[in-house]
């Protein structure tokens, strides 16, 4: 489909404003993160391992939406902070569940308050309702592109 560009077009297409957002939210989750000396991506890894201790490195990278190749720097460098700790002896092929250490456990709880607030309606600008439903449409997304859905 050819035609002419414009603001309306532009803004009519619903990918194209997730990624302007994206971009935007991005930055301030950056800016947010580097004050408890994260990435959106190492709080993700956080944030899944408390909810679902044992994890391996392939689940992980799964539900924090990354290529498995990229966790195991990701992961190492967690271990090296003393952030997470390798559950299992592991070896060639052999999936090693994670864990969180108490330190990872400290900082995932330091950085809950920012994140939360940073995710209430109202720093949004929309209202609870408004949110939810944001919140259950940005995750319809997830499911429809994400490879193997």
């Amino acid at each position: 489909m050819t035609g002419e560009w414009s603001e309306q077009r532009l803004d009519g297409l619903p990918l194209w404003t997730l990624v302007r957002a994206s971009h935007l939210v991005g930055q301030d989750f950056g800016q947010l993160f580097a004050r408890h000396r994260l990435s959106p991506v190492q709080f993700g890894v956080l944030a899944q391992l408390a909810a679902a201790p044992g994890l391996t490195q392939t689940e992980l990278a799964r539900r924090v939406l990354v290529r498995p190749q990229s966790m195991a720097e990701l992961i190492g460098g967690l271990v090296e902070r003393g952030l997470l700790v390798r559950e299992g002896p592991g070896g060639r092929g052999r999936p090693v569940p994670l864990g969180l250490t108490d330190d990872g456990l400290a900082l995932l709880r330091a950085a809950e308050r920012d994140v939360v607030e940073f995710n209430s309606p109202g720093a949004l600008g929309l209202t609870a309702a408004e949110a939810g439903q944001l919140n259950a449409l940005l995750h319809r997304v997830i499911a429809t592109r994400r490879p193997g859905a």
